[in-house]
């Protein structure tokens, strides 16, 4: 530990050493504005603080309107020691409406800073002063007031100025207004790109370069205070630490090598030097488990505005290509998934990048929260990074947002590296180099590309030959010596009218899935593998060697797959009346009965049920919600998509050490702090989605108070004080009778237990929820002690019974399906298979 912290302290003092030797370097380097109007305000003589120059304001007789010259003074002892404090003992005051106008040497953006320190002036108390500042196009302050004596404040903005003329105005509310110092500086335009990506719904935000935007926050991860003379635009970036929710969870990482910039991406303006070659890194344990938590930081916000959120990535840790990958998150939403810094910057090591993104915070929000966590692809060490963050907000609304094809980071040429490349023999080599690179990765992807070849099950390869149906389909020996349909592509081509994108019935993190009408009438529903898709093979593997085995009444079936031309497609039974959760909200389905809800709960729980007991070892869903559980069109409920199962513990084992998978709002928290997956992460996603039939409500809405936000935490507050009819359905509210609704409650408590070894079994899950449905149908007056003692006896009689019988009568029914599912016309087939991911999904 000792010698960690000293090498750390080495490392830190060498970077502070590197800094300054640099900064000769930085100032010379650095961008030089068209526009560069430093003024410190009130001050009768010019004030240099580092390499920059302030001019007075009374040198400016032509370019200032006020109906009153005054010029206002205090000590020095009483202003706080910062970077700016010689601009701060002066002020300029205004009585009424007043103006400074500057001459816009080029158009396009422009960095406006406003200085403010509130102190005394003979009658005038800065303190009180309530007042707007504007341009002649956008109003920038409104009825702004000092937080009080004693107190900086300190406002940046960014404006495209399309005029040759600036007026900054200020208008006093009351009685007066003031203002320090200013700065009005020329930024290159291609600061602000055109694009950026919406975080919910996720989607394109254009025309991103003509809003006005402020600086909320501007932050260095894991380095030190960036003051202005080390940045070339003047920029302050502060450190991390006062955000961070944990500190344990984030180490800081120094660079001493140089920063590489790629053409077409970030640029020493984007961020300096000493905001890529400084980082936090995610602290994991050990090399071999992976990390338990991300790590996130936290920022105080204007709820119900709009936000572009910058982050700056540049891979200083890796040893080699391709090693890091991690996901980020803004505000619970999955917005960067398995993200690979070397595919992003052309295959390089420590090159700088960054990416946008605009999130609408709802009004009763005043936080945004960025994360860093661990990837989910298998095989990858668990790490993420983080180097700087800005969170601008967006002054004049959101702005328009459009759905649109993702065009990338598209930013004009570098200036340093176009200011650089000056002969023709550098472009020849420059051109070589990008020859060889472009070699390099065609090869990568053609060993990656191995992946999606044609793969064995068991022993029995999936292209091994077989007798051709009427169908179209290849019969292939399968497990247990069971058959399988292996379609040609060109069937399923015809099936889905040439995967006609009207025909799409859902999207998932596996690919698209389409309606089919297969040549003997069998509608189907078909998921076409996306090549680009990483877990891909994974999914595809599971989902086959799984339903191959698995046969139930309450599992969707698999009725074949195709795996030629590269292709990964699945053809499954078809649902006609989509899923559970469409029926609970969101569309204009009608809601179902509470009967009608208690058979699709225990249907579905019988399917899980199996799953767990049915076969040697038992088989964890780990994606159990009401999206995956899919509904026939006599609301009989089969639970689908296996791609995240997982095999069960051995029989000497407690759980599988595994990488959480889920998705957020179901996900077991004892799974998430441990990643010790077992039977019992399954019934606590399964007590969430309870509670979502009894509630009709999204498990996780931000719109709603913080309380409210998660179903399990707000419904189990209600469970606990006895009252939960008072968050029902209310469509239900009044059919549901007490006992009924007291037992389904207790069930609901049990299986969200914080511990899995306190929730039951998916069996007794099961008896429990019969026994709810006994109650409800069963007459009140009848409800007697004994009685219920007697019914709880034959009950649970009767559902060992129907248990094993359902085992005899789906093993004999071999791989038969059901071909009679009605006509494809329905508009509820539109939801069926619907695997839309949010950001918080997978």
């Amino acid at each position: 530990m000792v010698t960690e912290m000293a090498i750390h302290k080495l490392q830190l003092a060498f970077f502070t050493v590197y800094t300054i030797f640099s900064l000769y370097y930085t100032c010379n380097a650095q961008y030089n504005p068209p526009d560069n109007y430093l003024i410190d305000c009130g001050s009768r003589t010019n004030t240099t603080i580092g390499q920059r120059t302030f001019l007075s304001d009374t040198s400016l007789s032509t370019s200032l309107t006020t109906p009153q010259d005054i010029l206002a003074s205090t000590s020095s002892n009483s202003i706080p020691s910062t970077v700016n404090a010689p601009l701060l003992s002066t002020a300029r005051i205004f009585t009424g409406p007043s103006s400074y106008t500057f001459q816009v040497q080029k158009q396009g953006r422009h960095f406006i800073r406003l200085h403010f320190f509130p102190f005394s002036y003979q009658n005038y108390d800065l303190a009180t002063a309530e007042f707007t500042v504007s341009t002649q196009d956008v109003v920038l302050l409104t009825d702004f007031t000092p937080n009080g004596k004693s107190t900086t404040l300190f406002k940046e903005y960014s404006l495209n100025l399309t005029s040759d003329t600036l007026v900054l105005s200020f208008k006093p509310s009351q009685n007066l207004a003031f203002v320090n110092a200013i700065e009005v500086t020329s930024v290159p335009d291609n600061l602000i790109s055109d694009t950026a990506q919406i975080v919910n719904p996720f989607s394109q935000y254009t025309g991103m370069s003509k809003q006005t935007l402020e600086t909320m926050y501007r932050v260095n991860m894991g380095g030190p205070l960036v003051t202005p003379d080390n940045d070339t635009l003047w920029r302050t970036w502060v450190i991390d630490q006062n955000y961070l929710n944990n500190s344990k969870l984030a180490k800081d990482v120094v660079y001493s090598g140089k920063i590489n910039y790629m053409s077409g991406g970030a640029t020493q303006e984007t961020a300096p030097d000493s905001v890529y070659n400084t980082a936090a890194e995610l602290v994991v344990s050990n090399t071999t488990t992976a990390a338990v938590f991300n790590m996130s930081w936290q920022f105080k916000v204007n709820g119900g505005s709009s936000y572009l959120i910058r982050l700056h990535f540049c891979d200083i840790i890796s040893t080699s290509l391709n090693l890091l990958y991690f996901n980020v998150y803004i505000d619970g939403w999955w917005v960067v998934h398995d993200m690979d810094l070397s595919t992003l910057t052309q295959n390089s090591l420590a090159t700088a990048y960054y990416t946008d993104f605009v999130l609408n915070s709802s009004d009763s929000t005043d936080t945004i929260q960025v994360s860093i966590g661990p990837s989910t692809l298998e095989n990858v060490l668990p790490n993420g990074i983080l180097n700087g963050l800005e969170i601008m907000q967006i002054v004049n609304g959101s702005g328009s947002a459009f759905m649109v094809q993702s065009s990338g980071g598209k930013a004009n040429l570098g200036v340093i590296l176009g200011s650089v490349i000056g002969s023709v023999a550098i472009l020849i080599f420059l051109l070589i180099v990008a020859l060889m690179c472009m070699k390099k990765k065609k090869k990568m992807e053609r060993q990656s590309s191995k992946t999606w070849m044609p793969f064995s099950i068991n022993g029995f390869t999936s292209l091994s030959t077989g007798s051709r149906t009427s169908n179209g389909t290849t019969l292939t020996l399968g497990p247990n010596g069971s058959y399988g349909y292996r379609f040609a592509f060109s069937l399923l081509q015809e099936s889905t009218n040439n995967f006609d994108e009207n025909w799409v019935i859902g999207v998932g993190g596996f690919g698209k899935v389409y309606k089919g009408v297969l040549r003997d009438e069998t509608k189907v529903a078909v998921k076409r593998g996306n090549p680009k898709s990483q877990q891909g093979l994974n999914e595809f593997r599971t989902e086959i060697e799984l339903l191959s085995r698995l046969r139930h009444r309450h599992l969707v079936s698999l009725i074949g797959y195709c795996d030629e031309r590269n292709e990964m497609i699945l053809v499954y039974e078809y649902m006609e009346k989509g899923t559970l959760k469409s029926h609970l909200y969101g569309t204009e389905i009608p809601a179902p009965s509470w009967k009608q809800r208690l058979d699709i709960c225990i249907g579905a729980a019988r399917g899980l049920h199996y799953l767990h007991t049915g076969s040697a070892k038992a088989i964890i869903h780990r994606d159990v919600k009401s999206a995956n559980i899919l509904l026939d069109e006599n609301l009989l409920a089969k639970v689908s998509d296996f791609g995240l199962s997982k095999t069960g513990p051995e029989l000497d084992q407690t759980h599988v050490s595994t990488a959480v998978k889920g998705s957020f709002g179901y996900l077991d928290p004892e799974y998430f702090r441990r990643q010790q997956l077992t039977e019992k992460s399954d019934v606590y996603s399964f007590g969430v989605v309870l509670l979502e039939v009894l509630c009709a409500r999204p498990v996780i809405d931000p719109t709603l108070p913080r309380e409210m936000v998660n179903l399990a935490e707000w419904g189990m507050k209600w469970q606990k004080r006895g009252e939960l009819q008072q968050i029902v359905d209310q469509r239900i509210a009044g059919t549901i009778k007490p006992e009924s609704l007291k037992k389904f409650g207790i069930t609901v408590e049990k299986c969200l237990a914080d511990y899995g070894v306190e929730r039951p079994s998916m069996g007794d899950v099961l008896w429990n929820l019969e026994y709810v449905q006994q109650l409800q149908e069963t007459d009140s007056g009848a409800n007697s002690e004994v009685n219920s003692i007697n019914r709880i006896v034959e009950l649970s009689s009767h559902v060992h019974d129907v248990g094993s019988q359902e085992s005899v009568d789906l093993g004999e029914a071999g791989t038969s399906y059901a071909h009679n599912e009605p006509d494809l016309s329905d508009v509820s087939m539109s939801r069926v298979f619907s695997q839309l991911i949010k950001a918080e999904g997978r």
